[in-house]
């Protein structure tokens, strides 16, 4: 049975859809901004696109839905798409945190996910489409709006060039390739671009991993310094006793990739086991990396000899990075504080010295020479630099306590 639907008559058509334009322009800005500002306030930034469908796209939509409906005797399907917001990430991970907040924030109408239903074989266009329900007060606003949602697309950079090119190549000119091998390209440049989403993925997740464990390895080996060096004002802490490295390492192992070590060194560094990292980065620095990389995991394994109290190794390590790059103020820095441990302070100051001819407003450095002159009984420059390290950060109390036994101790020998 036909529908009785009437003819559609384009005139008019174009009537009601222009008549109607500005209010649909006006909500589908205000549902992207609104959008953006969930997903910002969520820490997540994707590119936004926002759209109003064209006329000659929505009556040619329109005569395929009516034609849809005369076939199959039912009205005819109502357009969900009138209204577009595309919101274009740099990874895949990006994708499913975007749905969430919008489903947190939005009433979604629908889900589809495009191109779940293919095989692993199989590729072409991807996208997370959700229909998200306009909320009241927008509507109220426009009333000619005739639409009740708005169309939310949500795909990576990647599949958003496949979409664009896709959709010059194959949509827009109504052309499907019967030739194989024109076919077999088209599978095989989208396969490409799928695969980079995936290693794009892969060395973000990489990043913020070893981003994650070399926090942790910092907090751990600022905290070993502040037990080694305390404030004058708490001990004097002389030379320590190197500990003797445990024996048995049998736990060593084949990594598919320097990248791979690094991390496992990074995270037997954070829990405590140092040893295994010790020999894992002295793996790394046996494959002969370039000489940046060959400088952070000089420091790195430096901090690990320092955890295990074997300060000569740690010094070595510390000299090699800052020979590989003078400009290291931290290598500098590092090799200070060991001296320092070793009340050598002298020394310590001439490594405090260079570090802060590099990066004249190192806190640390210039904290860590106030002490070396306070055990020197300089303390007019120990003041110098206590009120230095103060000025740049004014609310740490470890430097207003040592200026004011500073103070305490020129006063008395006034």
């Amino acid at each position: 049975m036909e529908t009785t639907e009437p003819a559609l008559n384009r005139l008019e058509l174009e009537e009601s859809w222009r008549s109607s334009l500005a209010d649909r322009e006006a909500v589908v800005q205000a549902m992207a901004a609104r959008m953006r500002k969930v997903l910002e306030d969520s820490g997540l930034r994707p590119g936004v696109k926002a759209r109003v469908k064209s006329f000659p796209s929505y009556f040619k939509k329109r005569i395929r839905l009516y034609q849809q409906a005369r076939a199959t005797g039912k009205p005819p399907i109502p357009l969900t798409d009138l209204l577009g917001v595309r919101f274009v990430c740099p990874f895949i991970g990006d994708l499913a945190k975007v749905e969430e907040e919008l489903g947190r924030a939005f009433r979604v109408v629908e889900v589809e996910r495009k191109g779940a239903e293919r095989s692993f074989r199989e590729f072409g266009y991807e996208s997370i489409h959700l229909l998200i329900e306009i909320p009241k007060d927008l509507r109220e606003e426009a009333p000619s709006l005739q639409s009740e949602v708005v169309e939310v697309q949500i795909r990576t950079i990647l599949q958003e060039a496949w979409a664009e090119v896709e959709h010059e190549l194959v949509y827009k000119a109504e052309f499907t390739p019967f030739d194989e091998p024109m076919r077999r390209k088209l599978a095989a440049l989208n396969a490409n671009l799928t695969l980079s989403d995936i290693i794009f993925q892969e060395i973000r997740d990489y990043q913020h991993q070893l981003s994650d464990e070399l926090a942790r390895r910092r907090g751990a080996f600022y905290r070993k310094i502040e037990q080694a060096i305390d404030l004058p004002f708490f001990s004097d802490v002389g030379p320590s006793t190197p500990v003797a490295p445990k024996a048995d390492l049998d736990y060593l192992r084949e990594y598919a990739s320097s990248d791979d070590m690094l991390l496992a060194a990074l995270a037997a560094h954070n829990r405590g086991d140092y040893l295994r990292a010790i020999d894992l980065y002295s793996r790394i620095l046996a494959h002969d990396p370039r000489q940046e990389a060959r400088v952070v995991i000089l420091k790195h394994r430096a901090m690990a000899f320092f955890s295990e109290s074997r300060y000569d190794e740690s010094l070595e390590d510390f000299s090699k990075a800052l020979e590989l790059d003078p400009r290291c103020y931290k290598s500098a820095y590092y090799r200070g504080v060991i001296h320092s441990i070793r009340a050598r302070y002298s020394d310590a100051i001439k490594d405090f010295d260079r570090a802060l001819d590099i990066h004249p407003y190192h806190f640390y450095s210039l904290m860590r020479r106030a002490q070396a002159y306070f055990h020197l009984a300089d303390y007019p420059r120990a003041l110098a630099d206590c009120e230095a390290a103060q000025s740049i950060n004014p609310d740490d109390d470890h430097s207003r306590r040592l200026g004011e036994l500073l103070r305490d101790r020129l006063a008395d020998h006034a």
